[in-house]
């Protein structure tokens, strides 16, 4: 989830069923309206602090997380006293009736959780580097050219040519083509774990991209 640092313009997002348990990679990504958090290791619902400043937030699936706790009416009034701007929570469309309700029985939540400063595999900076060795995402930004090229061939997309990957190594100066690259195996990696439904959330965010871009050079023309 690190990976999100990177990703600021990001509208949706979909990372059931990944082990997640921290949602601070996401405070940056303003422009994000759809997440999805299904049987993830999410503990806390501390963990919202960090969705309060998404202010174009709409859609949350945040169930099958311990955090939802054993009381489903208060866990539902929290998650919208904290986030009220939401329409829909857990696939359920959010009511005014409740979101006047969560004012009384929600819980408000003000800081951040407590963790160390090491813990799921971040230090509190940019860099996602120091977590390399606890967060299973982490190694999916470790690919070789041989790696990268598998993993496209199995998508049936164009191999990326030798002269034109730039090298993942620390010591590679050009950081504009290492974060690409990162971000672009990422993606493809994490897509082979998405099902149906997932995938098709995929292809129309990719769709609206496509537009705005040739949108934008129809402009520039």
């Amino acid at each position: 989830i690190s990976i999100c640092r990177d990703l600021p313009n990001i509208e949706v997002i979909t990372f059931s069923v990944n082990g997640i348990s921290d949602l601070e990679p996401l405070h940056q990504c303003q422009n994000l309206s759809e997440l999805y958090l299904r049987r993830n290791n999410i503990r806390s619902l501390d963990e919202l602090f960090y969705l309060k400043a998404l202010p174009r937030l709409r859609v949350l699936w945040l169930a099958e997380n311990p955090c939802c706790g054993p009381d489903p009416h208060r866990y539902r009034m929290t998650v919208l006293r904290n986030l009220p701007c939401l329409q829909k929570l857990d696939n359920q469309a959010v009511t005014e009736e409740e979101l006047s309700q969560a004012l009384v029985d929600g819980v408000e939540i003000t800081a951040p959780p407590a963790r160390s400063p090491v813990e799921n595999g971040w230090s509190g900076t940019a860099s996602s580097a120091a977590g390399a060795t606890t967060e299973p995402q982490s190694q999916l930004l470790s690919c070789s050219l041989e790696d990268t090229n598998k993993t496209q061939d199995e998508l049936h997309m164009k191999l990326v040519p030798r002269d034109k990957y730039s090298s993942f190594s620390t010591q590679e100066t050009d950081c504009s083509c290492k974060k690409s690259n990162n971000v672009l195996n990422a993606i493809l990696l994490l897509m082979k774990e998405l099902d149906t439904e997932e995938l098709e959330i995929i292809q129309q965010t990719v769709a609206r991209r496509l537009q705005a871009f040739q949108k934008k050079e129809l402009q520039e023309e």
